[in-house]
């Protein structure tokens, strides 16, 4: 059974680190213009991403006085992977559930032409 990283969902369940993958998503950025972005003072963007890069989330590249976050591509895949458990479920399923409403479908139509 494939499970995901709980360190990862947890990060990513809070609005505001959601808010800066969707920044990231875009570009890399600082602490900086990340705060801006979101209306953050410098600490709290500064506290949300201390998180999202100890669940491996945030990357961040050290450049004289900044540091610069970049999303890293890993805990992406790894969710993708993991949706895609669930996907393949549910698609059997409705495949199973197509082949009945056909064969109800089928008989259906074969008692009109009887009567």
């Amino acid at each position: 059974m494939m499970t995901m990283n709980i360190n990862v969902m947890s990060a990513l369940a809070e609005p505001n680190r959601m808010q800066i993958v969707e920044l990231l998503r875009e570009r890399p950025l600082t602490v900086g213009e990340i705060a801006e972005r979101l209306q953050l003072r410098q600490p709290q963007a500064s506290k949300h991403l201390r998180v999202l890069s100890e669940s491996g989330i945030v990357e961040a590249q050290v450049d004289a006085n900044r540091r610069i976050y970049r999303l890293r591509p890993e805990p992406f895949r790894e969710l993708d992977d993991w949706l895609k458990s669930y996907r393949d479920i549910w698609e059997e399923r409705f495949d199973r559930l197509d082949d009945y409403l056909q064969k109800l479908q089928n008989k259906e139509i074969r008692t009109e032409q009887h009567d």
